[in-house]
C-alpha cells in the first residue's frame, strides 16, 4: 500500500501544462455525460471515453516522468532507494485493467 504523503509539497515542473490538460479532460467528462443524457450513439460515447482515458494516461505519464527525474532521483542520490519501490507500486496501480 502506498504511504500517504499528502503533507509533502512538490513543485510541479509542468504544472501549467498539466492543469491545462486536466481542465480539457474535465470538459471531456462533461461532454460524455451530455452525450449519455442525449441518448447519443454508444460507439460515439465510447470513442470519447477512449480519448479521455488517453488524455489522463498522458497526464499520468508526465507525472511519473517528473517524479522519476525529481523525487526518485534525489532520493537515490541521498542513499534512499525506497522511492523506487513507491514508484513501481504506483506504476502497477496505473497499469491495472
Amino acid at each position: 500500500m502506498l504511504q500517504n504523503n499528502s503533507d509533502i509539497k512538490v513543485t510541479q515542473p509542468h504544472k501549467k501544462a498539466l492543469l491545462s490538460r486536466l481542465r480539457r479532460a474535465e470538459g471531456q467528462v462533461r461532454g460524455v455525460a451530455k452525450m449519455v443524457e442525449e441518448d447519443r450513439y454508444c460507439v460515439d460515447i465510447l470513442t470519447q471515453i477512449a480519448a479521455l482515458r488517453s488524455a489522463l494516461d498522458n497526464v499520468a505519464l508526465r507525472l511519473i516522468e517528473d517524479h522519476a527525474k525529481g523525487c526518485v532521483s534525489n532520493s537515490i542520490r541521498n542513499g534512499d532507494d525506497k522511492a523506487i519501490d513507491e514508484l513501481m507500486t504506483v506504476i502497477k496501480q496505473l497499469t491495472k485493467k
